[in-house]
This record gives C-alpha cells, sequence and structure tokens, in this order.
C-alpha cells in the first residue's frame, strides 16, 4: 500500500502529519505494556520519533481555562518542557446577571509572550462550546496550525467569513488515522459518537505517558448519520498502560445509558406519520444527525422540507456539500413555498427550541414571520433539551403554542431527543475499556466533576489518583504521580460585547445590573460659572426607576434637595470642586431616593457651567 506523508512545518524538530493506514504505522511504534504501581516507575510512551531525554525538573502540565466550572468556554493546555498544544477554544453563553454580554471566552492571558511555544490546536467538534473563541484567541497567539476533522473544518471556515479582517487559519483536515507529531507531543484519533458527526477523541502521546481526552462523547451503536463510536480502538489504548483519562462529565448525574439516534428515529416517524397537518420541528443547528432524521421521515411520507435560520441552513449546506447528510433531490422548498402544498405534504425544520428571541419559531408564533403562521393542526416538535436559564422561556413559548391550537411534542412527553453526552454507565465503561492510573473528569459544573470522581471511584479508581480541577489550576504529571500545584493561572471571564473583546468587566457590568434592577436616574443641572449657583430648576431624567409624569411630589421633594446640595457646597469657581459636589449629589440623592422608595437607581449627576 502506499504511503504518504504531508510535511506541516519546518521546524528544527520537525513537525508531521501522516495519513499512513494505523495498522501500517502502529508496526513501528514500541507501547509500554507491563503494569505499574505508584511506586514503580513508568517505562516512557514512545513516539515514532526517538523519545527526548527528560529532564529531572520536568513535568507535564495540564491546563483548562475554560469548561470546568461551566459547560461551555472548553479550552485546555498541554505544556511539556516548553512546548503547549491546545485542546478545543470554546465560548460561554452569558448567565442571566450579563445584560448585553454576547457570550464568554476563555483568558489567555497566559499564553502572552510565547506564541513560539504554541505547537498546534486541536479541536474536537463543532460545536460551539468547542470552537467559538477561535476567531478572538487565534490571531492573539500566533495563529498556529489547527488540527480538526472534516465537517468541523467546513464549520469554522464558515464562521471565519464573519471576520474578514484576520488572517486566514492555518486548518490541517485529519481523520481517525492520522498522527501529528508536535515538538514533545505526538496526537492520534479515535471516534467518538456526540450530537454532530466527526466527533474526535485524543490520544496525546508525551515523555510521561499517555493522556486520553474524549471531547464530548456518547456510545451509540446505531447511530444516525454517523458510524459507531470505535470501541476496539479505544480498548486498544487502554492496554497501553495510560497515565491520565480526561473524560466528558456533562451528563454524569444521569443514570443508565444514552438513548441510541435509532430510538429517536422511531418515535419521531410515528409522530409524523400520525400528523394530519404541518410538522414544525425546532431543533439545535449543529444536530446534524435529527435533520437528517426528519427530512428522511418527511420524505418516506411524501412531505417536502422546508428550512428555516441562518445558522441552520449554513451547517445544513456545509454537511451536504461533505456527504453527511443525503437528501433526494426535489424534497427541499422554501418556506414561502410551503402554501403551496396541502399542509399534510410539509414539514419545516428551523430553529428557536430554546426560545431565543429572534428565533424562527418564536417569530413564527409572534405572527412576525413573513410567510409561516401557526395553524391548528400543526405539530410543533421541540426535538431538543432545555438549556439551563431557558427553561421559562421555553415553557412560555410552549404555552403560546397550545394557545393558538399546535400539538406540542417534547422530550419530557417522548423520545424526540437524545442528548449528545454519556450517562452514568456509559462514563463507566469509558473508565474501565481506558484503565487510567489517574482521572481528571472535564466539560461541566463542579457537582457534575465531584459525581464523575465518584463514579469514577465506584469502578476501581482509587480517590486519590482523581483531581477535580478548577479553571486556571495547574495538574502537574510525572510517569508515577500526579499533584495539584499551587500554581493558579488567569482564567477569569473574558465578556465579548459587540465589537469589544475584554473591555467590559465587573465594573460596567455591575454597573448594567444596577440599571437593570433598579433603572437610572440623571439629574442636570446649570451652575453659574462665578457664583457657583444653580441657574433656574434641575433637570431629572428617569429611565426605569419611576414614571416622571405620576410622580409629580417626589421629583419636587428631589429638585429641592439637588439645590440644597449644590449651594451648599458651591463657592466661586477657582476655588469650586465640582466633581466633589458631584459625588455628594450622588451620594446624598442616592440615599434620599432610597428612603422613599427602598430602591437604588443609578445616580448621574450633570453639571454644566455657564
Amino acid at each position: 500500500m502506499i504511503q504518504k506523508k504531508e510535511t506541516i512545518s519546518q521546524e528544527k524538530k520537525h513537525t508531521t502529519f501522516s495519513s499512513r493506514p494505523i495498522a501500517q504505522q502502529r508496526k513501528h511504534i514500541v507501547h509500554p505494556t507491563r503494569k505499574t504501581t505508584i511506586q514503580q516507575k513508568r517505562p516512557m510512551a514512545h513516539s515514532a520519533k526517538p523519545a527526548v531525554q527528560q529532564q529531572k525538573s520536568t513535568k507535564l502540565r495540564v491546563i483548562p481555562l475554560g469548561g470546568l466550572e461551566e459547560v461551555g468556554r472548553n479550552m485546555t493546555l498541554f505544556e511539556y518542557d516548553g512546548d503547549i498544544i491546545i485542546v478545543d477554544m470554546g465560548l460561554q453563553f452569558p448567565e442571566e446577571d450579563m445584560p448585553g454580554i454576547d457570550y464568554i471566552i476563555p483568558n489567555i492571558n497566559y499564553l502572552k509572550g510565547r506564541e513560539k511555544d504554541i505547537k498546534g490546536v486541536f479541536i474536537t467538534h463543532g460545536h460551539m462550546d468547542h470552537i467559538g473563541a477561535i476567531p478572538h484567541i487565534m490571531p492573539r497567539i500566533g495563529n498556529p496550525p489547527l488540527y480538526t476533522a472534516a465537517l468541523t473544518a467546513g464549520i469554522i471556515k464558515k464562521k471565519q467569513e464573519d471576520y474578514q479582517n484576520i488572517s486566514p487559519l492555518k486548518i490541517q483536515v485529519i481523520n481517525f488515522e492520522s498522527k501529528v507529531n508536535l515538538g514533545k507531543f505526538r496526537v492520534e484519533f479515535f471516534h467518538v459518537n456526540h450530537s454532530i458527526p466527526d466527533g474526535l477523541g485524543l490520544a496525546i502521546y508525551t515523555p510521561e505517558g499517555i493522556i486520553i481526552h474524549t471531547g464530548d462523547f456518547k456510545f451509540d451503536n446505531s447511530p444516525i448519520t454517523d458510524k459507531p463510536a470505535d470501541i476496539g480502538r479505544i480498548a486498544e489504548l487502554g492496554s497501553q498502560n495510560i497515565l491520565l483519562l480526561m473524560s466528558d462529565s456533562t451528563d454524569a448525574e444521569n443514570p443508565g445509558y444514552s438513548i441510541s439516534e435509532q430510538e429517536i428515529q422511531k418515535t419521531l416517524d410515528d409522530v409524523i406519520m400520525k400528523s394530519t397537518g404541518r410538522v414544525i420541528a425546532a431543533t439545535f443547528s449543529s444536530l446534524i444527525s435529527r435533520i437528517q432524521q426528519i427530512i428522511s421521515i418527511s420524505e418516506k411520507y411524501g412531505r417536502k422540507v422546508a428550512i428555516d435560520g441562518y445558522s441552520m441552513r449554513t451547517n445544513i449546506e456545509i454537511a451536504h456539500k461533505l456527504g453527511y447528510l443525503k437528501v433526494k433531490k426535489g424534497t427541499m422548498i422554501r418556506p414561502e413555498q410551503m402554501k403551496n402544498y396541502p399542509d399534510n405534504k410539509v414539514s419545516l425544520m428551523c430553529t428557536g427550541a430554546q426560545g431565543e428571541g429572534n428565533a424562527v419559531l418564536m417569530r413564527i408564533v409572534n405572527k412576525e414571520h413573513k410567510s409561516v403562521q401557526i395553524k391548528k393542526d400543526d405539530t410543533v416538535i421541540f426535538s431538543s433539551s432545555v438549556v439551563p436559564g431557558n427553561e421559562r422561556t421555553v415553557q412560555n413559548l410552549k404555552d403560546q403554542l397550545y394557545r393558538l391550537g399546535a400539538n406540542v411534542v417534547h422530550y419530557k412527553m417522548m423520545d424526540v431527543h437524545a442528548g449528545g453526552h454519556a450517562q452514568i454507565e456509559d462514563l463507566k465503561m469509558m473508565i474501565n475499556l481506558i484503565k487510567p492510573k489517574f482521572f481528571i473528569p472535564i466539560h461541566g459544573n463542579y457537582y457534575m466533576l465531584k459525581l464523575h470522581g465518584l463514579i469514577a471511584e465506584s469502578v476501581g479508581i482509587p480517590k486519590a489518583n482523581t483531581m477535580i480541577l478548577g479553571n486556571g489550576s495547574v495538574a502537574e504529571l510525572t510517569r508515577n504521580s500526579a499533584t495539584i500545584s499551587r500554581e493558579k493561572i488567569p482564567a477569569n471571564y473574558v465578556m465579548v460585547d459587540g465589537l469589544g473583546v475584554g473591555d467590559v468587566g465587573n465594573i460596567v457590568l455591575r454597573d448594567r445590573q444596577q440599571m437593570s434592577e433598579d433603572g437610572m436616574f440623571t439629574v442636570i443641572i446649570i451652575v453659574d460659572s462665578k457664583t457657583g449657583k444653580i441657574i433656574g430648576s434641575p433637570d431629572i431624567i428617569s429611565r426605569g426607576f419611576i414614571y416622571m409624569k405620576g410622580s409629580t411630589e417626589l421629583v419636587k421633594e428631589t429638585k429641592s434637595k439637588i439645590i440644597e446640595i449644590v449651594n451648599k457646597k458651591s463657592a466661586p469657581k477657582h476655588s469650586t470642586n465640582w466633581t466633589y459636589v458631584k459625588d455628594n449629589i450622588r451620594d446624598q440623592i442616592g440615599q434620599f431616593l432610597f428612603t422613599k422608595t427602598q430602591r437604588r437607581p443609578m445616580i448621574l449627576p450633570v453639571v454644566i457651567e455657564v
């Protein structure tokens, strides 16, 4: 068989990317097989190239910059003897107390000045919590090579089109037989199931041992638009004395096994078959398997399919072009063409399952969609779980749909959605296959990580060998030890607001929170520059605090109080400190309004000298 090798970099330590079949590559590698204990020395995990001699002071460092105190913002650094590789670069959606914030990305202060040390970036799959920070971070770390699978690469490239002023990414498309050598690291890949095709798990070979990073995963023996997870390959890796397993914790509180997509398809088939009107299915735009299911079932029953929602249309276009989505000719129509067919012969796939204000489903419900409105016999399928924090919005959306006469189907009623994350029995299976010496649960809130640690303990991982890390923690590993360093890396929120990245900090956010809770109260006074006395009556503007026309007595008292404060503190121009005067207005009027209303609006004094 022909062997092909493509040179990626011309560094002194050659960085190569090999696409040879894995069976041919493996015969050149000697893997450690003998068992070790904590006291014994562990054989070095050999790479395809001669191993670099380890210095006595050298330790393997694992540094999560996000994803270990929340669901999202996933980004982890692996560092050895000055070389760094990065796994994932995601965003986190804002919390309820972050008004105006678009999303949050990892803090990369630790990487400033170390751009030459970063050998490469690996992306496990194409969800925004793993790729969303790429446009913001990659230009700031020297735009190192980025390695990922074909579908993920297509989604990343499409996303980059929104950022025209940054350098093109150096994307290298890999497959499950690829090997990437970067400095002290070699990275191999194995296939896992998730709610999007091309999910990657990583086997990271280092001089201290092998790290397994699962990415987001589940086991599905009958997936849609995908192959089952490569359990054989995972078991093979588990026979190589794995130093560390880092495993997805998102569903660590859910018992049993993950539901197969095949079961979801049976339920969806029954729902669509029995629907007498239009089918409107709302789901995540990246849930390619679910989109394929709706399309295939609609074709089975002679329904045309319309797609609406920019992100969904984009992902479908990419998936179809790359062969991940199969659609018969003549199936697809535009939303405005739905009226040309009987209601029982059309389906609509759209965004908005989370009740987002500008998403398609919400616009349909609010009668703001230009061509689709809810009809009495419509069947609306919510084929997604509710993201924490969206429960009330989604419930209100369902209420509106019922009021409009639609039939509503969601995952709590029947199996119309399966999550993309391993549940307890799948997590046990991964641990048993890998048989790691040390364990770090990843991807989740603290309680999810803690539960995953207990799961690991239940299948034989010693409690002392599990490390529960936080963002910015530093785990240091050698062949025989794993400790959490006292060092703490900056990992605080970096908030993105419009074109601003990191310019909205805690003070600005606190101001927004205060305005959203108690409103804003602006005081405008005109003073004589010679006497320092107020000219006329102060002007007051209230936004979100009181209704001016309904609070005339309070407004009158407040104006008198302002005049009293200014006249008491004023003096000839050369000795008047107007900053001091404005601070007094802010403090005293704030206290005055609190005694009258028990609310604390933001006070903004404006002084104009004439």
